[in-house]
């Protein structure tokens, strides 16, 4: 299945015959790793049902024991995880109802599973609305149920339920700080868990004493399950003096509303309950399984590698820090490839995973993978065997409609061409329109996963 919408395009670019195969490589590995690490691949390998009894990633369930299955959830992979779930399922399912990024909910082939179109990266009225929906299936839900649910990347924007004395407008603007801070997602959800009554474990405490299975594709970095989605169904390890560190530790604290740091500070002075922890007995009942996180998408991005005959380093799935120093750690690492063949002498393919950050202090557009490229293509200037590619593998970097960008040794001299000042780019956080004009961004659609995200080198 073809991924990439403007192949052909990223291969014109091409000045020297290496890098136009480099280029042919790093594409048709991303599109074929995309294709590996698709959400009904992914549920169709790790959940099956024979007979009455549902393995689940090796735990076993017996569907006798249940009267009715639900499904809720939400994240960019949640309707695709539908689908596939849907598909084993079929009438066992009662009903359900996942929320997916807005513009993608027509696209998914589902019956008994409704897919709810929502906002991302900011929450919004749809976000409300879509939770819900689903929390009206399954409240009346008893210790005879079933609750399934799928949590993907996403889902701690697409699915927003504001606890009591913070408004949607206060949650949205809380968001909006922190996106532009360059904090860790990890610091982003202790926030977010403790200005909501969904996140946070609230859910399975909510659907107590039903047995729940949360199916989880995990986008952040070292699996963290009370970090996904911001854990609705998980014990939660953060606490309201946490998330106070963080607005504080950012300068966001005076910045954010009232009301949010009034509900902050009530939490850490215990006037306001906490998110639940490990000893609550709603969790005996709930089982958080993940079935697909960045080291897979980085082990299938150097099986491709490998079998287009190219030595391989697999650097890390763990890949975190501002996406522009990522990327001229890249670019270093192209040059000695390049000058002395050390570590590995070429071709070959380095792969790393995670997730960057980008701290906003410009008025550009653009994305963190993007920023990765740019840095990259700084410090590769000149070298004429050499191509690195950086995407999200949900299909959406930043604030553009682009998965991210594709750089060579001669991207900088082809910007310069075109009078485009890559460091004036990179300084006001507009590598999206740096790359859009160079006619570099990979164009993939929204993909149905999310996964993080993967930086690919080729070096011939």
């Amino acid at each position: 299945m073809s991924r990439i919408t403007n192949r052909e395009t990223l291969l014109s670019h091409a000045e020297f015959p290496l890098i136009r195969r480099a280029r042919e490589i790093a594409l048709v590995t991303i599109e074929n790793v995309l294709n590996s690490i698709d959400p009904r691949r992914i549920i169709k390998s790790k959940v099956v049902l024979k007979r009455n009894l549902l393995n689940v990633n090796g735990q076993v369930f017996d569907l006798n024991s249940f009267q009715r299955i639900f499904v809720i959830g939400g994240g960019k992979a949640s309707g695709s995880m539908a689908e596939a779930l849907e598909e084993a399922l079929g009438s066992r399912i009662e009903e359900g109802v996942v929320v997916v990024p807005e513009r993608t909910e027509n696209i998914f082939k589902t019956s008994r599973i409704k897919v709810h179109g929502s906002s991302h990266p900011i929450p919004d009225e749809r976000s409300i609305a879509g939770v819900e929906r689903s929390l009206e299936l399954v409240d009346e839900s008893d210790e005879r149920d079933l609750v399934i649910c799928l949590f993907s990347g996403g889902g701690s924007s697409l699915m927003a339920l504001p606890r009591e004395g913070v408004s949607l407008s206060d949650k949205q603007k809380v968001t909006e700080l922190l996106l532009k801070s360059g904090a860790a997602i990890r610091e982003m959800n202790a926030v977010r868990k403790h200005l909501s009554a969904f996140k946070g474990g609230q859910l399975a405490r909510r659907l107590y004493p039903a047995t729940v299975i949360s199916l989880i594709l995990s986008d952040v970095v070292g699996d963290p399950l009370d970090a996904i989605a911001s854990g609705p169904t998980v014990s939660d390890s953060t606490t309201f003096s946490d998330a106070i560190y963080v607005l504080k530790r950012y300068s966001l604290w005076e910045r954010a509303p009232e009301t949010v740091r009034k509900v902050l500070h009530d939490g850490a002075e215990g006037l306001i309950p906490e998110t639940p922890k490990g000893d609550d007995p709603a969790f005996k009942k709930a089982y958080n399984i993940i079935l697909g996180n960045n080291r897979l998408a980085c082990s299938a991005t150097v099986g491709e590698l490998q079998r287009k005959g190219l030595k391989t380093l697999f650097l890390t799935s763990s890949i975190e820090g501002e996406a522009r120093e990522v990327g001229t750690m890249l670019g270093a690492l192209a040059q000695e490839l390049a000058a002395s063949g050390n570590p590995v002498q070429p071709p070959v393919g380095t792969v790393i995973g995670g997730e960057t950050t980008v701290t906003v202090t410009g008025r550009g557009k653009g994305g963190r993978n993007q920023e990765i490229a740019l840095g990259a293509a700084l410090k590769i200037e000149g070298l004429d065997n050499v191509v690195i590619a950086s995407i999200s593998t949900d299909g959406i970097d930043g604030t553009t409609d682009a998965a991210g960008a594709m750089v060579d040794g001669k991207t900088i001299q082809r910007a310069k061409k075109l009078g485009l000042d890559a460091r004036e780019y990179l300084r006001n956080n507009d590598s999206g329109t740096f790359f859009s004009k160079l006619g570099d961004q990979i164009h993939t659609g929204p993909t149905g996963t999310n996964l993080n995200d993967l930086s690919i080198l080729v070096a011939l």
